[in-house]
């Protein structure tokens, strides 16, 4: 094995690069699963300039990368990563790029936390994008997946985005609605996000009240789902209109909450949340996930999609 340390030492990448460079980081307290090993080299880019040094140093040294945005759909491995983490957090710019009318369009980088794009408008006056109150992640993380809540996809409110293409040049993509789907989404095939446009709507001042209140009211809901009460990565599986029923109530309705393999239960309050119990590990999700995907398969004859994605040493999706 390369010394993937002393390859990054002899480079010239920390002059040429803005940002941190760290070596053996701890992963697990950046993902909302709390699970997983280090990182050999951890890359906290500061612009997109920075990032696309990164990638070069990564491709002219055949080194593996894996880029993390806001942890919150991922389950690392145990033993960590063999390449370079690329952190989107600090890529986290928030601004009005222009209106048009009632529509305003908010230009916002990929690490920016859904959050606090959320908090952005609802300061502002806009609607549009309520829904996402209260989500965990990051826009980039949103736009890889087309993230779904409450009936709103990213996809409802996205105008434009720009990502890194495989000759890693910024290269900007128009919205087509055929491109997208129920959390499918066209940038999710190796490109890498570097920022999303968003159109929103203008509403007069006295409307901020109105928005803030929206905002609560949906953050309460996922608090009252439990989404927050131990480390998890969210929903499990895709919905599937297909199947009849959400995936939740199909593992509901085989008895399966509350059951536990290792640290890693399904909880007791929604079969399509995996929760940290106590110091699971990837192996221990793997698993309780491919028992699910069985059970269910065995009962009604087809299997739940994967949501999450399964990164590190020797997961398949682990790196580009």
């Amino acid at each position: 094995m390369y010394n993937l340390r002393e390859i990054t030492e002899k480079s010239n990448i920390s002059t040429s690069f803005k940002g941190r460079i760290l070596f053996d980081e701890k992963i697990a307290p950046k993902t909302s699963f709390k699970i997983g090993g280090n990182a050999p080299i951890f890359a906290e880019p500061k612009d997109d300039s920075s990032l696309i040094k990164i990638l070069e140093f990564s491709r002219e040294n055949k080194i593996p990368y894996f880029i993390l945005g806001g942890g919150t759909n991922i389950v690392v491995s145990d033993e960590g990563f063999d390449g370079i983490v690329i952190s989107t957090s600090a890529l986290n710019s928030i601004s009005i790029e222009r209106k048009e009318g009632n529509s305003v369009f908010v230009s916002a980088s990929s690490g920016t936390a859904m959050s606090r794009l959320v908090s952005f408008c609802t300061e502002n006056c806009l609607s549009g994008i309520e829904g996402f109150a209260g989500l965990p992640g990051s826009v980039g993380g949103a736009l890889f997946m087309n993230a779904r809540c409450f009936e709103l996809s990213v996809s409802d409110v996205l105008e434009k985005a720009e990502y890194v293409n495989s000759q890693l040049k910024i290269e900007q993509y128009d919205f087509c609605r055929d491109d997208w789907g129920y959390k499918i989404s066209p940038l999710s095939h190796g490109q890498i996000i570097t920022k999303g446009l968003f159109k929103l709507n203008q509403e007069s001042s006295d409307k901020k009240d109105e928005i803030s209140q929206k905002c609560a009211g949906f953050i309460k809901q996922r608090l009252e789902k439990g989404h927050f009460k131990f480390p998890s990565a969210g929903s499990v599986f895709k919905n599937n209109h297909e199947f009849g029923e959400p995936a939740g109530k199909i593992i509901d309705s085989l008895g399966l909450k509350g059951y536990s393999i290792g640290g890693a239960q399904i909880s007791p309050w929604h079969g399509n949340i995996i929760i940290n119990r106590n110091k699971a590990t990837q192996s221990d999700v793997l698993a309780l996930v491919n028992f699910v995907r069985e059970k269910v398969f065995a009962e009604k004859g087809f299997y739940l999609e994967n949501e999450i994605i399964f990164c590190g040493k020797d997961a398949s999706t682990s790196f580009v």
